[in-house]
């Protein structure tokens, strides 16, 4: 092939990726103006929009007898509106749990040992990233997020709940799991890496090692965040056709979708397994992005109702201290 082959093909390459650009400069405005619009809407029916929540926690909850291939991933079970007043509802409750997490926070300062755990598990593009920005995010303070990846040389040297345990919230916080323990018992399943005798009696040591967790003053949340194959394929095309978003691609996103029905079956093997009483499992269907993060900011919710937070007392004069303030 000749140079001026090569400079030809260079110059199609330049003209491609400039219009690469240019349609996902026009998808991103658009994007932008599109929001503009919901947020004029969503701001005119919060109130009401409340007003569409139902009982989220129950109707997610995983109980004796549940089918995960029964779950339409594109319901939205405990809610009764659509999507901008499922947006509406989202920002109506935020104050409400910015004010719940300094509570716990708050508690924290006076002794309390209290705090939250929120476990994420989901397939890829399930929604898990978008869950931190749009949910947890209303209050950073206290929060200690984890996003566990393959087991480092470290990590493997040790019992699998080793490094789990190191990211335990501490009193006061609300730890975040982005995948977590569970997936000793799912990947490693699917993809053989350990005998199924050895992973068999990982449910067990879960379970434990989530009473011992509780009994220490940690009130655990787990969610599996479920989407359909067929969303999650338009999913992983989208990150494909805008230059944007193929920082998010990952090829062996492709290569997983081949082992979802041995997923699917782990992942029914882990509800049947470890969704306690202490510490169920919550199925939220996550083909509607927006009632996903819906559902689980009212599941963060009716935990944190559930603790009853109090603001601590004061410790000083409080009247004294205002005229020691006044005069000062």
């Amino acid at each position: 092939m000749g140079k001026g082959d090569k400079g030809g093909k260079g110059k199609r390459g330049k003209k491609l990726d400039k219009k690469a650009r240019k349609a996902s400069s026009k998808a991103a405005a658009k994007e932008v103006e599109q929001q503009a619009r919901q947020d004029e809407a969503i701001a005119e029916h919060e109130a009401e929009a409340v007003r569409e929540i139902k009982d989220v926690a129950n109707t997610l909850r995983v109980g004796k007898g549940f089918v995960l291939a029964d779950v339409d991933t594109s319901a939205t079970p405990g809610f009764t509106g659509d999507k901008i007043a499922g947006k509406a509802a989202l920002k109506a409750c935020e104050a409400e749990l910015s004010d719940l997490l300094e509570r716990l926070f708050a508690e924290s300062t006076v002794g309390s040992k209290r705090s939250v755990l929120l476990v994420v598990q989901g397939m890829d593009t399930s929604g898990k990233g978008g869950i931190m920005r749009h949910v947890i995010s209303v209050n950073p303070q206290g929060v200690k997020a984890t996003a566990f990846k393959a087991p480092t040389k470290e990590e493997l040297a040790h019992d699998f709940l080793w490094r789990i345990e190191k990211a335990l919230p501490e009193p006061g916080e609300l730890g975040v799991f982005d995948r977590s323990h569970y997936e000793d018992v799912l990947v490693v399943r699917v993809h053989e890496l350990v005998p199924e005798a050895v992973w068999s009696k990982r449910f067990a040591q879960i379970n434990a090692f989530e009473r011992k967790a509780i009994a220490a003053g940690t009130t655990v949340i787990k969610v599996m965040t479920h989407i359909s194959r067929d969303e999650q394929r338009t999913r992983l095309m989208e990150r494909l056709d805008r230059p944007d978003k193929y920082y998010k691609y990952n090829p062996g996103d492709v290569d997983e979708r081949s082992h979802w029905g041995s997923y699917m079956e782990a992942y029914q093997t882990v509800l049947d397994k470890t969704s306690t009483v202490g510490a169920p499992w919550h199925v939220v269907p996550a083909d509607r992005k927006w009632y996903a993060r819906l559902a689980v900011q009212q599941l963060l919710l009716e935990g944190l109702r559930g603790m009853n937070l109090q603001w601590p007392q004061a410790d000083f004069d409080v009247e004294a201290e205002k005229k020691r303030l006044s005069s000062s």
